[in-house]
């Protein structure tokens, strides 16, 4: 089975910075590691196939665009500290050549995600 690298943008990176710490800030350490956990799976998830069941086709925000809510990998998630019990994210990304899945933001579920896309993120 070939796994994909996964490259996060810039964006992504903050979002994941920005998730952490209001976890950690709101339910504590032990919260963190969980979604921490949770947002690792649900990476190699997508990096084993990014048309994985769960996923949905965003043609609305881009040529190849793709979501996948992180609830879909909570199972597999696990570690001493428990699971997510509700996760709220999803991972917005695009495989932008064979082999390589770009990240392009890391978003709540409630958020309009055309407005929260990095500018070149649909263009292929």
């Amino acid at each position: 089975m070939n796994v994909a690298v996964i490259r996060l943008s810039v964006a992504a990176e903050a979002d994941v910075l920005s998730i952490f710490a209001w976890t950690e800030d709101r339910f504590g350490l032990m919260a963190r590691r969980r979604y921490q956990a949770l947002l690792t799976t649900a990476l190699r998830d997508i990096a084993s196939d990014p048309e994985r069941p769960g996923s949905t086709a965003r043609p609305e925000l881009g040529p190849a665009v793709r979501s996948y809510h992180l609830r879909h990998s909570r199972e597999r998630s696990g570690v001493p500290e428990g699971v997510v019990r509700v996760p709220r994210h999803l991972l917005l990304y695009r495989t932008v050549m064979p082999g390589v899945v770009e990240v392009g933001r890391i978003l709540h579920d409630a958020m309009e995600l055309e407005r929260h896309l990095p500018a070149d993120f649909g263009d292929l």
